[in-house]
């Protein structure tokens, strides 16, 4: 029996339930409709610390850290699309959502440094990464500050950086439910990477 894509959104939103984590919802119940298993991780009540840029995992390979975030890494490891949402602050991603990717060093050690993890292309192409994010400026390029810091959280965990579902001008609009397709596309979105991922399934591509 084939098991069911595991699909992780993490929130890095200060603000709970709203417009991104609204947007986020959306993603997740479009993949948990194509039958995907759905886990949400919400940062801002978590107890966790900011990189120290201590090195230590330049040596050992694992972050010195333990705490709330241990965890979630452990969850990234086992899923196969992650789905990080962050609105965008002082344009740029919040400090939640910033305090997850640079904790991820230990992975850009243990791949660049140590040169004991790998991720092969099948892996990679296997496992998707989405950006979700929302902005009140209407600015067309008011999300660009926050694309290199997915790209390399993802090229770092081992995600295809498989698509951004992205809204702005929510001042206009009244907030994201005043929008007039983000969330019917946010849920597409959810269910065309689960059937993606299940075509490639049937098609016995290695996720190693």
């Amino acid at each position: 029996m084939t098991e069911p894509i595991r699909v992780l959104g993490i929130s890095g939103s200060p603000r709970r339930h709203g417009n991104t984590e609204t947007l986020l919802d959306a993603v997740l119940e479009g993949a948990r409709e194509a039958g995907a298993a759905v886990e949400k991780i919400v940062l801002r009540p978590l107890d966790y610390a900011s990189c120290r840029g201590c090195n230590a995992c330049h040596r050992i390979g694992v972050c010195v850290i333990q705490d709330d975030l241990t965890p979630v890494f452990e969850k990234i490891a086992a899923a196969d699309v992650m789905v990080i949402a962050s609105p965008i602050y002082s344009m740029g991603i919040t400090a939640e959502a910033k305090g997850l990717i640079d904790r991820a060093q230990y992975l850009w050690a243990r791949k660049f440094i140590l040169k004991n993890l790998y991720f092969a292309a099948g892996h990679t192409r296997r496992h998707k990464g989405i950006f979700v994010s929302t902005a009140g400026l209407g600015w067309e390029n008011v999300f660009d500050a926050a694309f290199p810091a997915l790209t390399a959280f993802f090229n770092t965990t081992g995600f295809e950086y498989w698509d951004n579902i992205i809204a702005n001008d929510l001042d206009r609009y009244g907030g994201i439910a005043g929008h007039p397709t983000a969330l019917a596309e946010a849920r597409e979105k959810g269910q065309s990477v689960v059937a993606l991922l299940r075509k490639m399934q049937a098609a016995g591509e290695s996720g190693a």
